[in-house]
């Protein structure tokens, strides 16, 4: 049996999740069943400059998104919030501020979930750093549709060039896959070069990309 407090989600950071974490929690949401659908994420905006070039583009190409917003940053830019809904894309819920699930008990860590859910108001929810306590997971599932991945770009990863972050989401374009990126600073030398050329391969596949509705 699972000791549940000793137990972390993805604990290592890769490209796919490993499949004996997906069989540990087969309740939360990997992938999605659509056949000609690529579900494109953005974790930890709004954030000026960087989420409105990722909307200018998804406009270009006609495409949805899935956005998992930090209640903190859409208590700062109020209106490029309002921008995202207000262009057809989801919301999701990633939490006020960031916190490292193991490193707070479950109590703490639902408030800071609810916390964004005042301002946002989204079934949705992922976990930053996909790393929560099986206990903090189990109580979020009783409220929340909790949102993993089947592909991460690490466009976040400052040692990882452009040209490799966008090899690592274009090789498993496969419909029903979950890409995550982030529109943040840290993140946009890597996304501004890989999400225009992820949303040409896309099209060029014949595939569509859709907001997350579940």
């Amino acid at each position: 049996m699972l000791r549940k407090e000793k137990v972390y989600l993805c604990g290592q950071m890769r490209l796919k999740p490993p499949k004996f974490i997906r069989r540990l929690f087969p309740s939360l949401i990997w992938e999605i069943d659509d056949p000609d659908g690529i579900f494109l994420t953005f974790d930890d905006g709004p954030t000026p400059e960087v989420t409105e070039f990722v909307l200018d583009l998804l406009d270009k190409y006609d495409a949805k998104a899935t956005f998992f917003v930090l209640g903190k940053n859409v208590e700062a830019h109020p209106d490029l919030y309002r921008r995202i809904v207000e262009s057809g894309h989801r919301i999701g819920n990633h939490t006020y501020n960031h916190p490292k699930g193991w490193e707070v008990s479950t109590s703490r860590y639902v408030e800071n979930v609810d916390r964004a859910d005042a301002l946002i108001h989204s079934p949705l929810f992922r976990p930053p750093y996909a790393r929560i306590k099986p206990s903090q997971a189990y109580a979020l599932a009783q409220r929340y549709k909790i949102v993993m991945w089947d592909v991460i770009s690490r466009d976040y990863a400052r040692s990882l060039s452009p040209r490799q972050c966008l090899r690592n989401v274009i090789k498993y374009l496969t419909p029903g896959t979950i890409i995550v990126f982030h529109d943040s600073r840290k993140a946009f030398r890597n996304l501004r070069y890989a999400l225009p050329r992820t949303l040409e391969k896309i099209k060029q596949a014949g595939l569509l990309c859709k907001a997350i509705n579940l």
